[in-house]
């Protein structure tokens, strides 16, 4: 079988070439071969092909190599099969060919001018192009020689290690790789900390703002699987944990439900204050909203009946704190304020001890998740050697820092959650805080709305009943 990456170089152009001659790796260039160039002009042609068409920037060349199973393949055949790679897939292309035999495994290199020499084109690959044409024609090569395939059937993307290895298990994409990583997480995890802990073992790092969002190490952005599937909200994911995972994908309850606690039946409490101001306000709009044939909205009243929904949130709030007059709202914030800093000192002293902890913690995941990658590179396989030296760094790190493994994993668990409960109390706090500097800056305005509004109300009447 062959395993099949490609690389694209910005520089070193004459680097490549020489890496792949190297004749310590190719029993004296014996298994060596060119195609639209000459041996010991390859660098010079590739050059004089760029500057000829005027494309000197950007991409140099492009690297693909070819890595086949231990003791299935010779180098001849090896060779060969890159030979036969290149005449199909590079046909117009100057292209240095080498199978290096310095390793357990038997692998070529295939570095080729990134301008075309026939049209003039620049050479780009697309994830679905990789799959399409050259990993389907080296598989197809192999199956010719008598050889055995691996990963069989068109996958839509994948190009780094951890997304092959994902591949390798049945996810072809980024997406369902992180669905699946994430049930497969809830199902393992005790709490909401040991949740974050097993997601970043796994190759994930995570972000804790408004909305929980995920990311492969090395990728650029970050996905929201919470925006399609409720699920995987944070509140979703703590629900899950608790038990609920097959009653909220079955459909039977939602993925966050909040119960009310029982309350004695009270009567109602005549609303005074802002309590009373909202309670008029939301009386005014709905009015408007609900009415058959109302007069023809300015864009004021357009925008106020908008936020029908926003001053309802703040009356609920104003309702559920018992804030009626100014001083109510002045003890409310001030209390917030000091719940807030009490709990941000919390969780710098949390952040101090994460950080003293950090190499640890990011050895404990690099161990896990390279795992498999050293593995591989035990086995003899090329293109692992940066991920079997990050194993090595971070599982000597471990051994010589004098905590064991386990009681390391407890306590990162540990503080992991206490950091997420944390950061949801001061989301909490600063929501409040939010809340009440809304309602004090809408108080004025909702009075001169209100008489503006009931002034057009009476208006309007009075010209229909003439």
């Amino acid at each position: 079988m062959a395993v099949t990456k490609i690389l694209a170089r910005n520089g070193g152009l004459e680097q490549a070439i020489q890496y792949a001659l190297n004749g310590d790796k190719t029993e004296g260039r014996i298994l060596t071969a060119h195609q639209n160039c000459d041996p010991g002009l390859e660098y010079r042609q590739m050059m004089d092909t760029k500057r000829d068409i005027g494309k000197l920037d950007g991409r140099q060349c492009y690297h693909i190599i070819q890595s086949f199973k231990p003791g299935e393949v010779t180098p001849e055949l090896a060779l060969k099969i890159a030979t036969e790679f290149a005449s199909e897939y590079l046909a117009d292309y100057e292209v240095v060919i080498a199978t290096h035999v310095d390793k357990g495994h038997i692998h070529s290199h295939l570095v080729f001018n990134s301008v075309n020499a026939q049209t003039g084109k620049k050479y780009h690959v697309t994830t679905q192009e990789y799959y399409r044409q050259i990993r389907s024609i080296s598989d197809r090569l192999c199956r010719e020689h008598g050889l055995s395939v691996i990963m069989e059937g068109a996958s839509s993307k994948a190009v780094s290690y951890i997304e092959w290895l994902r591949q390798s298990k049945g996810q072809p994409t980024f997406r369902s790789m992180l669905e699946a990583d994430l049930r497969m997480a809830i199902e393992d995890a005790n709490d909401l900390g040991h949740f974050f802990m097993l997601m970043e073992h796994m190759g994930w790092e995570i972000s804790h703002g408004n909305r929980l969002g995920f990311r492969l190490r090395g990728q650029d952005r970050f996905m929201i699987p919470g925006q399609k599937n409720p699920l995987f909200t944070e509140d979703g994911i703590l629900a899950a944990i608790q038990g609920n995972l097959s009653a909220i994908e079955a459909g039977r309850r939602p993925p966050s439900s909040f119960r009310a606690p029982y309350q004695p039946y009270k009567k109602h409490p005549k609303y005074t204050g802002f309590l009373a101001l909202y309670v008029h306000y939301l009386y005014v709009l709905g009015k408007i909203e609900k009415r058959q044939y109302p007069p023809r909205m300015t864009p004021q009243l357009r925008k106020e009946v908008i936020r029908f929904e926003r001053c309802r949130e703040q009356f609920a709030f104003l309702r559920e704190n018992n804030i009626s007059t100014q001083e109510d709202m002045t003890t409310f914030q001030a209390r917030a304020e000091d719940t807030l800093a009490s709990l941000m000192k919390q969780r710098t002293i949390l952040n101090v001890r994460k950080k003293k902890r950090r190499s640890l913690y990011d050895a404990l995941a690099d161990v896990e998740t390279l795992a498999e990658a050293r593995q591989l590179y035990d086995e003899g396989l090329s293109g692992m050697e940066a991920e079997a030296a990050r194993y090595a760094e971070a599982s000597a790190l471990l051994d010589g820092c004098g905590v064991p493994r386990e009681r390391l994993t407890a306590e990162k668990a540990e503080l992991y959650r206490q950091l997420a409960e944390l950061n949801r109390s001061i989301r909490a706090e600063r929501r409040k805080l939010a809340l009440c500097k809304e309602v004090m800056e809408r108080a004025p305005k909702m009075k001169q709305s209100i008489e503006h509004l009931e002034l057009k109300e009476v208006s309007h009447d009075e010209h229909r009943r003439r």
